[in-house]
């Protein structure tokens, strides 16, 4: 991995823990973006990954929101580039082949908020809290929060959220959906790398398209996202790890899996 100024990562046991370093807010800006979306193109190429957790340094932030300093020196059309970068960024995320898993060790807010929306799974800690606030700041949310948000939690709850932009805490994300699960602040890296190395072990084709099929199914009608499942339930049953899966299965042992 090439070393990075705003973006750490280290890889053990076919789980890579990425950690986004500006505290004590850990906001993010173009930069951060960029090293992170360059981060990410690397362990997807890394065939020693099969998980990624992703979470931000110290303990009052994932990650704060956007940096405010950077947007008031640009102008509309900066802020626009600055806005795709972040689209690119987060969608790179969602449709990476290997599951990411958010670990979310304080704040996330705004920007913060929708780069938890495109991970596949959020862990928490007990004091997290999470808000969009951009409605006070006279924008609305532009790297997808309006779009990930109600597929996520549904259109009524998403609606309350941006348009009063109140904080909740991690108790009320979790009861609406907004999260997977909530864990004291000493549990929440092992519980994300508990979870990751489950998920490292998995047969990764089948793992893959798992993650494809709901994914590109969740914005298209029935009939086309069955398609798309039949499609990615054919590719799994072409590999080898579902010969080994079916065959261990039978034979009543553990199956050995190799990604292929």
């Amino acid at each position: 991995m090439l070393k990075r100024e705003c973006i750490l990562c280290e890889i053990e046991n076919e789980v890579a823990v990425v950690t986004i370093n500006r505290p004590p807010m850990n906001p993010l800006n173009t930069q951060v973006l960029t090293e992170l979306a360059e981060t990410m193109g690397e362990l997807e190429a890394n065939s020693e990954v099969g998980a990624i957790i992703l979470t931000g340094q110290g303990e009052k932030a994932f990650v704060a929101g956007a940096d405010i300093h950077q947007m008031l020196e640009l102008d509309h059309i900066g802020m626009m580039e600055m806005n795709n970068v972040s689209r690119r960024t987060f969608s790179k995320i969602e449709n990476l082949s290997k599951p990411v898993i958010a670990a979310i060790n304080g704040l996330a807010l705004g920007g913060g908020c929708e780069l938890t929306l495109a991970c596949d799974l959020r862990i928490s800690t007990e004091k997290a809290r999470f808000a969009f606030p951009e409605m006070s700041l006279g924008i609305i949310p532009g790297a997808g929060g309006t779009q990930r948000l109600q597929r996520l939690v549904g259109q009524t709850v998403a609606k309350e959220l941006l348009y009063f932009g109140e904080m909740i805490d991690a108790q009320r994300a979790l009861e609406i959906h907004l999260i997977n699960k909530v864990v004291p602040a000493e549990e929440l890296l092992p519980a994300a790398k508990d979870w990751a190395q489950k998920l490292a072990q998995k047969p990764a084709v089948a793992l893959r398209m798992m993650k494809t099929a709901v994914n590109a199914g969740a914005s298209a009608d029935l009939e086309t996202a069955l398609t798309i499942e039949s499609a990615c339930f054919g590719n799994a049953f072409a590999t080898h790890d579902r010969k080994e899966g079916m065959q261990a299965f039978v034979e009543k042992r553990k199956p050995v899996f190799s990604g292929r």
